[in-house]
């Protein structure tokens, strides 16, 4: 969303999967952690994840995608199953790199992406982070204005700057007056690319037949997840809402739970500290970090 505050160095590479090209970032060393980024217009992994990577990657091996639909990687999502379509793609990333399991770090739209990933394939993934997650109780409540607006920006009129600093500055950032304007007109200038209009990776729900694909509440798999889970939702979400929280931690076996006061649905960015200490700590709960570099380097089945 704004450039990188971090002094570290990174490395850039395309990855292919299937017929898709994905724009990888890389940096630092370790156990593999995988950050997905939001679905708002414009978003991209480095932008999403600007005031995290630095830290994380003192630590960790941290590979920040962009994932389908956006930055500079293939456009267009399948619609009939956007969090299936994304998942799969991930997983055959990590597969393609020789990566065996990794760590996962979703916010919104990644959120969702990340939970999916477990669903499919829980022994690929080690710890889950999620931010504010799509997929969860959305379609048993109307959707919140915050969703409307990012559902529908690509409609009527098409594209416009008001209407993204109205989604920017309103819906994603509790505080609207810490955005500044270069900020806002970068991730405008993405989401005008000429691939990402004639196909928007997120729309409204118009032709999606199975709620199940898309409310992870529906889904009974969401009891047998193992993988330990921490949830960070800001209290004052309006894209997605912040009961969700709860939601996953009665249906989740290990999941716990961190809700953010005066903080929007951008808790990485907003609470950037604070998000990077909680994360920092929970991914080395219990050896986490040595279970997932085990296993990376164990040759054959471990």
């Amino acid at each position: 969303m704004n450039a990188p505050s971090f002094n570290l160095a990174t490395s850039e590479r395309t990855v292919h999967v299937g017929a898709r090209r994905i724009f990888l970032t890389e940096a630092g060393d370790g156990p593999v952690v995988l950050m997905l980024h939001g679905g708002g217009p414009g978003a991209s992994g480095v932008s999403n994840y600007a005031r995290n990577i630095g830290t994380l990657a003192r630590h960790f091996r941290v590979l920040v995608p962009d994932m389908p639909g956006y930055g500079k990687s293939t456009k267009g999502v399948d619609r009939g199953d956007p969090f299936g379509d994304l998942a799969a793609c991930m997983l055959g990333m990590l597969d393609t790199l020789g990566i065996r399991r990794a760590h996962v770090i979703g916010n919104s739209l990644g959120g969702a992406c990340a939970l999916r990933m477990a669903l499919e394939r829980p022994s690929a993934i080690g710890r889950l982070v999620l931010m504010g997650p799509g997929g969860v109780n959305t379609t048993r409540q109307l959707p919140t204005p915050g969703l409307k607006r990012l559902l529908n920006y690509y409609s009527g009129k098409g594209p416009t700057l008001e209407k993204l600093t109205r989604f920017i500055r309103g819906d994603l950032i509790y505080d609207g007056s810490l955005v500044p304007e270069s900020l806002i007109r970068e991730r405008f200038k993405s989401s005008i690319d000429p691939e990402v209009v004639a196909s928007p990776p997120l729309r409204g729900p118009k032709g999606i037949p199975k709620f199940r694909k898309i409310d992870f509440t529906r889904d009974p798999r969401l009891l047998s997840v193992q993988n330990p889970t921490l949830v960070l939702w800001g209290t004052e979400d309006k894209v997605n809402r912040p009961s969700g929280a709860e939601s996953l931690q009665r249906r989740m076996p290990n999941c716990d739970v961190y809700l953010f006061s005066k903080t929007g649905h951008w808790v990485q960015w907003e609470r950037a500290d604070e998000f990077n200490a909680a994360v920092l700590a929970f991914l080395a709960r219990d050896g986490g970090e040595a279970q997932v570099s085990r296993i990376n380097n164990c040759p054959g089945a471990c």
